[in-house]
């Protein structure tokens, strides 16, 4: 089974760079399973129902959230109907929506699981405890598990991939929006990254217009942050190959497309 995993997409530019690229990149790696993190894709801040739909449209078969999903107050209209997108499992438990989704590929099912940190980020039910829960009740179903663990810190991410080596397929890392070069597969079969980046805004800080970024860190002020709306992007992503005897990975790459990487078919 090989898993194609694309990192948070951020405003109006990163929709575009799906649209763009998913096709190409599907056809180049021929995953059997595209997941993407779509949690900024509204203005950099939570999603609306027209976006999931045209994130389905174009070939993602899973969109994970993460710290923002609250932040677009259409996500309430639709989020219960929504089968195909997962908020943090960890967020609590009177919060609408699901955490965890099963994908049928062929005869087998991968489960895929979206957890959020707490370090730097808001309090929130234990991410660790939630993931034993999880795994648990998706390994009675499939051995196939991919997490998404959306943080602040690598030592976290870390934690976590080393917390489920050999009880998932995949822990991969969103949030920080600046691919790491981490990947790997731990002893126990795990693939581990601690962050796959962001897809949208190339020239932005994070996604977001340089000068208000830059002038808070200077000022110390309050900055109102502005996506970047146009110019040049950037895709992140990585493909895992997983067993289908075992669920163990058997190998991560990492993808950037840019002006500097360009995307060779």
């Amino acid at each position: 089974m090989r898993v194609l995993f694309i990192g948070d997409v951020v405003g109006s530019l990163g929709r575009e760079t799906i649209t763009e690229y998913v096709p190409k990149l599907k056809k180049k790696y021929r995953p059997q399973v595209t997941i993407a993190n779509g949690e900024n894709a509204a203005g950099g801040r939570g999603i609306t129902g027209k976006i999931y739909k045209k994130f389905l449209q174009d070939g993602i078969d899973v969109v994970t959230l993460g710290n923002h999903t609250w932040d677009n107050r259409d996500i309430f209209e639709f989020i219960s109907d929504a089968k195909k997108m997962i908020r943090p499992a960890n967020f609590p438990a009177k919060a609408p929506g699901i955490g965890m989704v099963f994908v049928k590929v062929n005869e087998i099912e991968l489960a895929v699981i979206n957890l959020q940190a707490r370090a730097f980020m808001t309090a929130i039910d234990d991410p660790f405890t939630k993931a034993d829960e999880l795994v648990a009740e998706a390994r009675k179903r499939t051995p196939y598990i991919f997490v998404d663990f959306h943080g602040e810190t690598t030592s976290e991410k870390q934690a976590m991939g080393w917390y489920l080596d050999g009880k998932v397929s995949a822990v991969v890392g969103t949030h920080t929006h600046v691919q790491t070069n981490d990947g790997r597969i731990l002893p126990k079969g795990t693939a581990f990254l601690s962050d796959v980046g962001m897809t949208g805004p190339y020239d932005g800080i994070l996604g977001m217009k340089k000068e208000g970024v830059i002038e808070r860190f200077i000022t110390a002020l309050p900055q109102r942050f502005e996506v970047v709306e146009e110019g040049r992007t950037i895709l992140s992503a990585c493909v895992i190959d997983i067993d289908e005897k075992n669920g163990h990975a058997k190998k991560i790459e990492t993808i950037q497309i840019s002006a500097d990487r360009p995307f060779y078919e």
